[in-house]
């Protein structure tokens, strides 16, 4: 496990009020789908990435993912969208219906196709519902290649007792299981301790098995799935204030987890492929590498034992909510090969980490305009930029690289 900390210290240029002029963002003509306008971003001196249009006219887009050659988008008020090769985005499951998105992180959040979607065309769905509830849900696909609205099996149900810190993000790791990120319930602060209360589904990575049990199975190896009383034995890891968007590396299946924080700091953890689960990642004790929970600088013999510390942080100076991102493992870009790209919602920069040895090399890549969503991935090993306000990106290789 890697110790040292690299702390990022670039300067970055706040988001700017949408439609205020940017020295370092211009407008250019774009002609995907309709001729609409992209922002043309600034990367820095030496950065080996940069944006280009791939479509818009989404409405509140917040996860991209795929199956097989498919790429898909979320959006927040309740429908999925596949991307076309033209332009045009159809419709692939609309559930509006049932879908809660008064809050501004509430709504459909993310979706996850089944390793064997191909098969059995199970698709995995998280969504606020009535009251506020984060849903897990599946539905299948049927004859003409949508999902079916009135296929759902809610396979999880998790009360809110706040209206923010949902998480939403669902991914396959390359065990199988399906992972769930839960954040800690909301308020500010974590007032119900749910970060380190293993008896609360709250404010923790979830790993289950939807391919046994009804609705779904523990996987035998979850830290507290043979210590009753422990845990909840859905847990894999916990000590997360609100983890939006996590991601597993396509090659090596390390996993990546970016962590919103409080006040002062974000940050990005992570766990090697290979090791147990179990992990405490600090919140409400700390807030990155800094103290958050008074006491435990006070009284250094109360903390926690047995945290793992985040491999990257920054200061709110340099942003206020990071989006978690992907490791790219294309192949059409080689210079991109190897980092793991994130960003940040409020400042709109992208970063990319790179490992060396025991440390973990960060480079600032660009600023933008975008209010960045969320990171997308495709079978193909792309990576993808999502702007709430409509447009999806792909990052490609910088003109010097």
């Amino acid at each position: 496990m890697i110790r040292a900390l690299k702390v990022l210290t670039a300067a970055v240029r706040r988001r700017p009020i949408v439609g205020a002029v940017m020295a370092s963002v211009v407008m250019v003509a774009s002609t995907v789908a309709a001729n609409v306008m992209a922002m043309v971003l600034a990367a820095d001196a030496g950065a080996v990435a940069q944006l280009e249009p791939v479509q818009t006219g989404f409405e509140r887009p917040v996860y991209l993912t795929h199956a097989g050659a498919a790429v898909f988008v979320v959006e927040q008020r309740g429908v999925i969208r596949r991307l076309g090769e033209r332009g045009a985005a159809s419709v692939f499951l609309d559930i509006r219906d049932r879908v809660t998105s008064r809050g501004n992180e509430q709504g459909l959040l993310s979706a996850a196709f089944h390793p064997r979607y191909a098969s059995n065309g199970a698709v995995f769905v998280n969504y606020t519902g009535d009251a506020g509830a984060s849903i897990v849900s599946r539905f299948l696909k049927r004859s003409g290649g949508q999902a079916d609205p009135e296929s759902e099996q809610i396979l999880l149900r998790v009360e809110q007792p706040y209206g923010n810190h949902n998480g939403g993000q669902l991914q396959f790791g390359p065990d199988g299981y399906l992972y769930i990120g839960m954040g800690d319930g909301g308020a500010g602060g974590d007032p119900l301790d749910a970060g380190q209360d293993n008896r609360s589904l709250l404010g923790a990575l979830l790993r289950i098995d939807v391919d046994r049990g009804r609705p779904y199975a523990i996987p035998p190896d979850n830290p507290f799935a043979a210590r009753p009383g422990a845990g909840r034995a859905e847990i894999w890891a916990y000590g997360l204030r609100n983890p939006w968007r996590f991601s597993f590396d396509a090659l090596t299946g390390d996993l990546f987890i970016a962590d919103v924080g409080q006040n002062r700091r974000e940050e990005i953890n992570w766990q090697p492929a290979g090791v147990e689960g179990g992990q405490n990642y600090g919140w409400r004790w700390y807030e990155g590498s800094r103290c958050f929970e008074r006491s435990a600088c006070r009284r250094p013999a109360d903390r926690p034992t047995n945290l793992t510390r985040p491999i990257a942080e920054y200061a709110h100076t340099e942003g206020c909510s990071v989006t978690g991102g992907y490791m790219y493992r294309g192949q059409q870009y080689p210079s991109l090969a190897g980092r793991y790209f994130f960003g940040d919602y409020c400042s709109g920069t992208i970063w990319s980490l790179q490992r060396r040895g025991d440390e973990w090399l960060h480079r600032v890549e660009l600023h933008s305009a975008l209010s960045i969503s969320s990171f997308g991935e495709d079978a193909k090993g792309n990576v993808y930029v999502l702007d709430l306000a409509g447009t999806v990106y792909r990052l490609v290789a910088s003109k010097t690289h």
